[in-house]
């Protein structure tokens, strides 16, 4: 899946609110409090419900350019990059991307099934969230 939008907010802004959502999560999760300058290649584990979870890592960050991740399960890899193009001062272009490789013939044709009915679902919902942050500047 592939969301590219145009926001009238600096690149900072929207780096910084990534950021400091991804420090909360941490927390949240292990009661480490990091900075953003320990992020880069940090790994932890997050747990989405009492039985599943998954190991989070970050790896890629470019101050007011880039934030990538990783989320690996026992039977999935997704890869997920926030890329911030600044057009100006105050206006941005975010590509947000993300990639599944799963293991198992019929672990990838469920991945598809389900990214497919989902997908529009998801960006919709993805767009909606980057119209709060843009709102919130």
């Amino acid at each position: 899946m592939k969301i590219q939008e145009v926001l009238n907010i600096p690149a900072s802004f929207f780096y910084h609110k990534v950021i400091d959502s991804v420090l909360y999560d941490i927390k949240a999760q292990t009661g480490e409090t990091l900075t953003e300058d320990q992020l880069e290649n940090y790994s932890y584990v997050k747990q989405f419900t009492k039985t599943t979870s998954a190991r989070l890592t970050v790896t890629k960050l470019v101050p007011n350019e880039a934030y990538y991740y990783k989320t690996s399960t026992t039977q999935s890899e997704f890869n997920v990059k926030y890329d911030i193009q600044a057009l100006s001062d105050h206006k941005i272009k975010v590509i947000y991307q993300e990639d599944i490789a799963s293991q198992g013939f019929m672990r990838q044709m469920n991945d598809m099934l389900v990214g497919t009915i989902m997908g529009f679902v998801r960006s919709r919902n993805f767009k909606k969230m980057l119209k709060q942050i843009e709102q919130s500047y």
